[in-house]
């Protein structure tokens, strides 16, 4: 049997618990401001990235 060479799941299970480790002293008000910035964040990279369309 080959081995593995990637683990989704370990690496789901690596985000979550280093997203926990950021916000698990925060206040409610401050984890809805973290995952505010966050997604803006990703929108920001992921327009970033979008490939240009020349008409």
């Amino acid at each position: 049997m080959k081995a593995k060479q990637f683990d989704c799941v370990a690496l789901q299970h690596r985000g979550a618990e280093r997203i926990y480790e950021q916000t698990k002293n925060m206040t409610i008000s401050e984890e809805v401001a973290y995952w505010q910035h966050r997604t803006e964040e990703l929108r920001q990279l992921q327009q970033a990235r979008k490939p240009k369309i020349k008409r």
